[in-house]
């Protein structure tokens, strides 16, 4: 059997492919349930697998003054959000992805999937 096919079926064989997926949050845990769970269910399915890459956090920052009229003392509001990223490599033919995704993934978790030829 070649390395770069995988037996789906009884005679039926479908290409690997690298399948790039990029996690975002605002929120650590149920960034991390996401990435474990697809970790755990790639391996129990028996693909190869390279992840969770923690990329850097990206922080966006907003100074506001507080006083709504631009009179008094000049007292400031700091505000920031911190977006956490991570990318997980699959190695597992197209039509398995929706095997391995089919669980609750948190709606403040955005995925985005990007498919490789080989």
């Amino acid at each position: 059997m070649d390395t770069d096919k995988k037996q789906v079926d009884e005679g039926t064989f479908e290409e690997i492919q690298r399948i790039r997926m990029t996690l975002k949050g605002r929120e650590t845990k149920p960034l991390e349930f996401a990435c474990t769970e697809i970790v755990r269910r790639s391996k129990q399915k028996g693909y190869e697998i390279k992840g969770p890459v923690r990329m850097p956090t990206k922080c966006l920052k907003l100074t506001v003054r507080k006083s709504p009229c631009g009179e008094g003392t000049n007292t400031w509001d700091r505000f920031e959000m911190r977006i956490h990223k991570r990318v997980i490599d699959i190695y597992c033919p197209s039509s398995v992805v929706k095997d391995i995704t089919t669980f609750k993934i948190d709606p403040s978790v955005d995925v985005n999937l990007v498919v490789f030829k080989q």
